[in-house]
Order: structure tokens, then sequence, then C-alpha cells
């Protein structure tokens, strides 16, 4: 295993991007599957499975929140939701100030799925971030962090074009 010190400095700044973007998609990559790996016994997929633990979080909710709070397109969450009502896992329900809104319930079913999860989720988080210290893994979270919200911005501001 290696803490990226044991190769030399960068001799450039396209050098040193460079390798941050190998190194971050390597390890995003690793990520992914880790956890797939973990959470696949439960049956649902990461992305649906996120989905469905954000719902139980944020209920009753429209589309356009649970896709903004998950990161992903609104097609891509209706997508995801489809296949969820279909498992019986969501249910779709009026929204009482807009009789043309929809807000998103889990079901009991889709309810005890989403803690089972979430439980696997925190223990597969601890294990795979075990490699850092816990400032480590407020710095790292911090820079991820910012890196998300650069991003959103810049995706913000193509649509807006």
């Amino acid at each position: 295993m290696s803490d990226g010190t044991d190769q030399a400095a960068p001799n450039s700044p396209a050098e040193r991007v460079g390798r941050l973007a190998d190194s971050f998609g390597r390890a995003a990559k690793s990520v992914v599957r880790a956890f797939d790996d973990r959470l696949g016994e439960h049956g649902v997929s990461t992305p649906r499975s996120k989905l469905l633990a954000e719902v139980l979080r944020m209920q009753p909710v429209r589309l356009a929140d649970l896709a903004r709070a998950v990161g992903i397109t609104q097609g891509t969450a209706s997508t995801l939701v489809e296949a969820l009502v279909r498992e019986g896992l969501i249910a779709r329900g009026t929204d009482e100030s807009d009789r043309r809104a929809i807000r998103l319930t889990t079901t009991p079913a889709g309810a005890e799925r989403a803690r089972r999860w979430l439980a696997d989720y925190v223990a597969a988080a601890e294990q795979l971030f075990a490699c850092f210290d816990a400032d480590d893994q407020l710095l790292l979270t911090r820079l991820l962090g910012r890196l998300a919200d650069a991003l959103d911005a810049r995706d913000q501001g193509n649509i807006h074009r």
C-alpha cells in the first residue's frame, strides 16, 4: 500500500495535476468497487440503495429535490424511482400544497431495507477509510466536498449558458 510519498515530486503543474487525476480516478474506482462488493448482498444496486436511503431521510420528498441530494439528474432519479416503486419500496403520493406535484415516501419494506443498507454502508465506510485518522477523514471530506461543489457550480453554469 502506498501513501503517495514514494514518488518523486512532480516537475511541472501539468505533471502534478496529471498525477492527481490518475490517483483520484484509481481511488474512485476502488471505492465504488469496494462499496458494490460489500453492499451488493442487499439485492439492490448501490445507486438505488442510496436513493432509497435519501427518500427515507427526506420524506416526503419531490423528485427534483431527491435528485439534487443524491447528485444525479432528474431523469436518472426518475428511472431509479420507477424501479423502486415497482419493487414496492417507494410509494408516490400527492403534495398537499400542489396537487400536481408528487411526493415520494418509503413503504415499510423500503424503510427497513434502507435502514439495513445504511448500517452496512456506514460499516463499509468505516473499513474503507480506516487507513486515515479522524483528522485526515475530515480533511478528505472537506476537499471532496469542495471539489463536488465546484463541479456542480461549473455544471450549473453550462446549463444556463
